[in-house]
């Protein structure tokens, strides 16, 4: 493990003064973090604050848009990630995400679980592997009679969890979520959010959301983002009843936002 990262091994992601640029202007400004193995950790703010590019910066999906530059540095169990060293493809598959709108790819329920294992040399027993993800997402029960339906049969909700079940195939040690409920009903809000408080026994879950019940619902740790500037961070029910800076009350509370 590198010296640089810290010696806390319960630490499993950090951020060493992280700043993200689109062209000129600068998206993130100086973030320092520490992610917890095994805990969900919320990051909330206003639109266009920056926690979806920070939370992209994670697993370097911002290596797709030819106008992003990332300066500082990104810890992955003691790894810099932005070092040369680092093969970008199975960094995803240790730091997996799930994108804000079902993407569902456009195969069978059982191709868009086993896509990912075979291209990456999967050997295993692949009906067990359906199952077990299936499962762990809580879908199996929904759908393990019509695996070879398309995967756009399904409703948004289990199209959800078909995209988290995907996700846990690949086995990672960390999820990204982009405010994966925003795009559906309150009822596969619920189960979406009932499964996160289930993996988080496996898996660590960082989410991006708007929806601050829900923050306070489902994270452990919270961590408040105002025009690309971390500016509060700390256990969630202190963050929600005790915050320590103006400007994270004003938001929580409804002043702005």
């Amino acid at each position: 493990m590198s010296a640089s990262a810290s010696e806390n091994s319960e630490i499993i992601l950090e951020t060493k003064d992280l700043n993200v640029f689109y062209g000129d202007k600068q998206a993130i400004h100086s973030v320092n973090m520490q992610v917890k193995k095994g805990t969900v950790a919320a990051l909330i703010g206003p639109s266009g604050c920056g926690k979806s590019t920070f939370l992209r910066s994670l697993n370097r999906m911002n290596d797709f848009v030819s106008t992003a530059r990332v300066d500082g540095k990104v810890f992955y169990q003691g790894k810099n990630l932005y070092s040369k060293k680092v093969d970008p493809v199975e960094l995803r598959s240790q730091i997996g995400m799930v994108f804000q709108k079902p993407n569902p790819f456009p195969k069978s329920i059982y191709k868009n679980i086993t896509w990912g294992p075979k291209i990456n040399g999967f050997t295993g027993d692949m009906d067990l592997l359906v199952e077990k993800s299936l499962k762990r997402a809580a879908l199996w029960g929904e759908v393990k009679d019509r695996l070879h339906d398309s995967a756009f049969d399904l409703s948004g909700g289990q199209q959800q969890r078909l995209c988290i079940a995907r996700t846990i195939a690949m086995n990672p040690d960390v999820i990204l979520m982009d405010e994966p409920c925003s795009a559906l009903d309150p009822r596969s809000t619920q189960a979406i959010e009932d499964l996160i408080t289930e993996l988080k026994r496996r898996y660590t879950i960082i989410i991006v959301t708007h929806n601050m019940q829900q923050a306070g619902r489902i994270s452990d740790e919270t961590y408040f983002f105002h025009e690309g500037n971390l500016i509060e961070s700390g256990d969630t029910k202190q963050i929600f009843t005790k915050p320590s800076v103006q400007m994270t009350e004003d938001y929580i509370t409804g002043r702005f936002g």
